[in-house]
């Protein structure tokens, strides 16, 4: 993708990259993740005719670290979102976003409906009714611990790579080592590992039902993600009147996951645009 750009987002300066030409459709990635992770390089939404954004969260890839270590919280990810579609001079635009970047998606729709006309939400893991305990913060903490003090071998060595199933468990290993080295301020990463699993996007799963555009829920098994849990995803899917849910075919072995392969996934994202 290119050309790359940056713009000031509330408080952080933002790094990405455009291409394409068409209707907009902005691309938002997970928590440690960057832009690349959310297609994974295809470039099928452009030769469907679309503009794709995408772009780094703050802290991220290559992305500023924002100026209050403790501002990566949704109200936060929401606004860079917002100023970066005032700085692209974009009114309307699909959102595509996976993880924390579909949580970003999904409230910006909630804020600002008008600036919103499709969304696809890709493995969300949010869930007003189920907050996170503290044994699951104190799970990313760690990882953020490993992270300052131990960089890249810190954070996989804090990650829980037991929960992989054995045939993904190498690719997912590398995976992370790839993408954490890919930031250019980890410790703003390790800030973020801190914020964000304490921050709420939404305040009520009753709240997604003024959600009116067409909406694709991309959900994993658990056996491949449990991360991500399916019943999170088949709650977003019933409470957006407008939803459709997909997620891969059961099967032994667990089959590796839609969220995972980005050319199959813009497919799917091509065709909610056209319906959109």
């Amino acid at each position: 993708m290119s050309p790359d750009f940056s713009v000031r987002g509330n408080g952080a300066t933002l790094s990405g990259q455009e291409s394409g030409s068409g209707p907009p459709v902005v691309l938002l990635h997970g928590l440690t993740a960057t832009r690349r992770y959310v297609v994974m390089g295809s470039r099928v939404l452009e030769q469907a005719g679309h503009r794709v954004i995408a772009y780094d969260a703050r802290g991220h890839g290559r992305s500023s670290p924002a100026a209050d270590a403790r501002a990566y919280g949704y109200e936060h990810l929401v606004d860079d979102l917002e100023a970066l579609l005032d700085a692209l001079e974009i009114e309307r635009a699909a959102l595509a976003g996976a993880s924390m970047g579909a949580h970003t998606a999904l409230a910006l729709a909630l804020r600002r409906p008008e600036r919103v006309g499709a969304l696809a939400l890709i493995t969300p893991s949010f869930d007003p009714v189920d907050p996170r305990t503290g044994q699951e913060l104190a799970g990313w903490d760690a990882l953020a611990s490993g992270l300052r003090e131990g960089g890249v071998e810190g954070f996989v060595e804090a990650y829980d790579l037991d929960r992989v199933p054995v045939a993904w468990r190498e690719t997912v290993e590398k995976v992370l080592r790839q993408r954490l080295a890919a930031h250019e301020h980890p410790d703003a990463v390790a800030d973020a590992l801190e914020a964000v699993p304490r921050s709420r996007p939404f305040e009520q799963m009753g709240e997604l039902a003024a959600i009116e555009v067409p909406t694709l829920v991309v959900a994993s098994r658990d056996e491949a993600d449990p991360g991500h849990p399916l019943a999170v995803g088949e709650r977003y899917a019933k409470a957006i009147p407008h939803a459709h849910l997909i997620v891969e075919p059961p099967g032994t072995p667990p089959r590796s996951p839609i969220a995972w392969q980005g050319g199959q996934l813009s497919k799917l994202l091509a065709d909610l645009l056209r319906r959109a």
